[in-house]
């Protein structure tokens, strides 16, 4: 839910109000709009009085948290302070990324989110509350970070890492339009995971990408068909490989399927497989019998072609390690060991 830009000064009051004037030892004196200069202008001027003391704190308000408006507000509160030396600065948003937590206190600015975190450190006093989520994150659509589309650039983006892109050079390579580019570029620079060189758009936080969009993803996200079957895992990936190639099928491995390929340390037992055609001449080819539970092999109709963006055959056809780790990571019995493991041994030694 994102909040409205003419809502949000009444949010930020009350949540002063509620952070200051719940601490015994603080009395909110005054809290009004204020001007610094000319140059400088804060959304409230608080005054508090605590131990006999009166202090002054300026607060800028944005209605957006990652760290490009972070830096914003704290050159704005870092100039206020040069000239008034005594006045404090807090950075209030509906949510503060820890990032943008870690960039304000290594300022000497506060912080204080709508979602009720928030770290005001200063004199004798240190209020602090961490951990609550973004109350204000917007539902995934196709201006998200992790819809369909841009996720295609994402994975560009990530298994090219560290090449440099010019922004149509990028859209023709995930296959999505110039403005689905441009949409993943700005989200991606409010987190500040991008730089701009002079040969193009550059990935440089390709891990915290590459996390948060775990967190974020589920390979359930395709819709999952699950089977029994008498054979070993290699014969049944040995003849899912031949009844696809022969019957022109993209398919491609993934899950500890993959991982079994990718770092051969990884043991499996269930067969796991994007397949962009399931139908009964498969399943009778391959001797699957559909159960409810008890699965050793799950077909995978994906979502979208781009899970298909930098796999490899060697024999057979492998998602590329970026989508493996993101299918591993979440997936119950050892999928997290699994996905730690390509990350280590594949993915981090090309980065």
């Amino acid at each position: 839910m994102k909040i409205k830009p003419d809502k949000i000064e009444k949010q930020a009051e009350e949540a002063l109000r509620k952070v200051f004037e719940t601490v015994s030892f603080i009395k909110l004196k005054s809290i009004k709009p204020s001007v610094f200069n000319t140059y400088d202008t804060v959304n409230f001027l608080l005054t508090i009085e605590s131990a006999g003391e009166k202090k002054k704190i300026a607060v800028e308000v944005k209605t957006n948290g990652e760290p490009r408006y972070a830096r914003m507000a704290i050159q704005q509160l870092s100039r206020i302070r040069e000239d008034n030396q005594s006045t404090y600065g807090i950075f209030l948003a509906p949510y503060i990324s820890p990032q943008s937590a870690g960039l304000c206190a290594k300022s000497s600015i506060g912080t204080i989110d709508l979602s009720g975190n928030c770290r005001i450190s200063f004199d004798r006093i240190y209020i602090e509350k961490e951990g609550k989520p973004n109350k204000f994150a917007e539902k995934r659509d196709i201006r998200s970070l992790y819809s369909p589309k841009a996720s295609r650039v994402l994975r560009v983006l990530l298994v090219n890492h560290p090449k440099s892109w010019k922004m149509q050079e990028l859209a023709d390579e995930a296959r999505v339009s110039l403005g689905q580019v441009a949409n993943v570029k700005k989200l991606l620079a409010d987190r500040e995971w991008i730089s701009e060189t002079g040969a193009g758009i550059l990935l440089s936080r390709a891990a915290d990408l590459l996390t948060e969009w775990s967190e974020n993803y589920s390979f359930e996200k395709n819709t999952v068909y699950e089977y029994y079957s008498l054979k070993q895992p290699a014969d049944i990936e040995k003849d899912l490989a031949s009844f696809c190639d022969n019957n022109n099928i993209e398919y491609a491995l993934t899950g500890f399927s993959g991982a079994n390929r990718t770092a051969p340390s990884v043991r499996h037992q269930r067969v796991m497989a994007y397949v962009s055609e399931i139908s009964d001449n498969l399943e009778n080819a391959l001797q699957l019998k559909k159960v409810a539970s008890g699965a050793n092999v799950s077909l995978l109709l994906p979502y979208d072609d781009g899970v298909y963006y930098g796999s490899s055959q060697n024999n057979i056809r492998l998602v590329s390690p970026v989508q493996l780790y993101l299918d591993l990571k979440n997936y119950k019995g050892r999928g997290e060991e699994a996905a730690d493991t390509i990350l280590k041994q594949v993915i981090g030694k090309t980065w």
